[in-house]
């Protein structure tokens, strides 16, 4: 027979990976416009390839959205086409990708009877650790997460070709309009 304290427990279960979470959250920024330092698996990339062709990269953490990775690459490849000396660039290829990772919480301890949680139901049921009652359910909370990856290969423009290439991008301006809006990375403080 379940008691007042073992319908308690789900409550106290779902409380507990709220808080889990929100602490998580409340831990992660989003990923600061910066170079990818050795070690790290966010920030800026760029590589020449040739004289007029850069490879260029910005990944974000999981809470850094596409549109902010996006612009984030957009903003590193007019600032290496001016620290080129020149003014315009295009995109060769472009593209983004969301690369997704999954974590398993479980959801506590397991039982007495070592992964069988008696109550109602059995295997996790009513009342235990192990969900709402049903034999089939899930001793663990699947977390997904998604962070993004955008890449370019551009190629820098002198001003005449730039003239005359419909896809062409002013660095200056792309630095004018999104420059502002990147948040820089904190000092380290040591």
């Amino acid at each position: 027979m379940n008691t007042v304290k073992d319908l308690i427990r789900p409550a106290g279960r779902a409380l507990s990976l709220l808080m889990v979470a929100g602490l998580l959250a409340g831990c992660m920024t989003p990923t600061p416009y910066a170079p990818r330092t050795e070690g790290q698996q966010t920030g800026y990339t760029d590589r020449a390839l040739t004289q007029t062709r850069y490879r260029v990269t910005f990944t974000g953490n999981s809470v850094t959205p596409r549109e902010t990775v996006e612009n984030y690459l957009l903003l590193r490849a007019a600032e290496v086409t001016r620290a080129a000396g020149y003014s315009a660039f295009m995109f060769d290829t472009r593209n983004t990708s969301a690369n997704q990772t999954y974590d398993a919480v479980p959801y506590g301890p397991p039982g007495p009877y070592g992964g069988f949680r008696p109550g109602f139901g059995g295997w996790g049921g009513w009342g235990g650790w192990g969900g709402w009652g049903y034999p089939y359910d899930p001793a663990v909370d699947v977390i997904v997460r998604t962070n993004y990856e955008a890449y370019a290969e551009i190629v820098l423009l002198k001003p005449d070709q730039a003239a005359r290439e419909t896809r062409a991008i002013n660095a200056a301006d792309v630095i004018a309009h999104i420059g502002p809006d990147a948040v820089p990375a904190k000092p380290n403080r040591t």
